[in-house]
């Protein structure tokens, strides 16, 4: 039996969630900008992530000058029962040691993607 049904595209493995804070986990320092562009969305698309992301405890930002510092909260679960006894920290750690985003390349203080993400 044939389908004629259209293979469903529109989807990923890997939220821009999980994206954003797998690259604030490999550069706390990281701009908006540059986590909108690997994330291919907005900035106000960006904030609101990681308006999310703080609102439901896996990291906390703090202003230095006229920068924010992230921080990816440690033992933080992941949401959804089926995998909720486990840590985010795994996953993101996999996410975190991979290439940069072509997009993101462009840090500032030219060392984007160098630092240690495991710390």
């Amino acid at each position: 039996m044939e389908s004629s049904a259209e293979p469903r595209s529109n989807w990923t493995f890997v939220t821009n969630h999980a994206r954003i804070l797998a690259m604030i986990l490999r550069d706390p320092e990281i701009r908006l900008r540059d986590l909108a562009g690997g994330c291919q969305i907005t900035e106000r698309a960006a904030q609101a992530i990681v308006t999310d992301l703080e609102s439901a405890g896996y990291l906390t930002r703090v202003r230095h000058g006229r920068r924010n510092h992230y921080e990816v909260t440690p033992g933080t679960l992941f949401r959804h029962p089926a995998e909720g006894r486990h840590e985010v920290a795994d996953l993101l750690h996999l996410l975190a040691a991979l290439d940069p985003p072509a997009d993101a390349a462009g840090h500032p203080d030219g060392d984007h993607g160098e630092r240690d993400p495991h710390g």
